[in-house]
């Protein structure tokens, strides 16, 4: 099975399961290509992101779209999806059952893309990952996660609301190409006193 084939059926298999929360909400699965290098993950989709059944798609979105072809990309050499596939209503956080819910079927969607980088966008994401991290302080390091090699972003809705988050997230950004070709050496062991985390900050 191609890993096209093998995430089509993922998502018949996580449409049909109706012991998911939040299925009064359309299911937005994910886009972009099955053999991406780097891995989009925000928290949950917006109002336009359950109107089109499409990842990232707001202001928010576009913020991201712009990001991405800044570095010479296209939104469709990479692939973009959420923790919880579905909006929560008045697009509220998501709650951390409906995160529990829906994280086996995010983790089967990382394992067949298999991307170089995990960047999850935002602290809900990020947390899912590195539930210690703190978005402010870890925004821009490279971890490795077991064999995931994950780089926290701030999410674009938060850099739209703040010239100096922006600022940030983008520096951050543009280091992508790098992380991504030297990620196994800017993965450096911390401490032994620290969680069995790996991270870096030699940016």
């Amino acid at each position: 099975m191609t890993k096209t084939e093998s995430l089509r059926a993922l998502e018949d298999e996580l449409a049909r399961d109706e012991g998911l929360p939040l299925r009064e909400s359309n299911l937005v699965f994910g886009e972009g290509s099955p053999d991406a290098a780097v891995m989009f993950i925000g928290e949950a989709p917006g109002f336009y992101e359950n109107q089109l059944k499409r990842p990232f798609v707001g202001r928010a979105g576009q913020l991201l779209d712009k990001l991405i072809l800044g570095l010479g990309w296209k939104r469709e050499d990479v692939y973009i999806t959420n923790i919880v596939k579905r909006r929560p209503l008045e697009n509220r956080d998501p709650l951390p059952e409906e995160i529990a819910a829906y994280a086996p079927y995010l983790a089967r969607q990382i394992d067949i893309i298999a991307p170089k980088v995990v960047a999850p966008l935002g602290r809900f994401a990020m947390n899912y990952f590195l539930p210690a991290a703190k978005i402010s302080r870890d925004q821009g390091k490279l971890f490795r996660v077991g064999g995931r090699y994950v780089y926290p972003l701030f999410h674009t809705a938060a850099a739209l609301r703040s010239t100096q988050t922006l600022k940030e997230l983008t520096e951050a950004f543009q280091k992508l190409p790098a992380v991504i070709a030297k990620r196994e050496e800017l993965a450096a062991p911390v401490a032994e006193s620290a969680p069995p985390v790996q991270q870096s900050s030699l940016f």
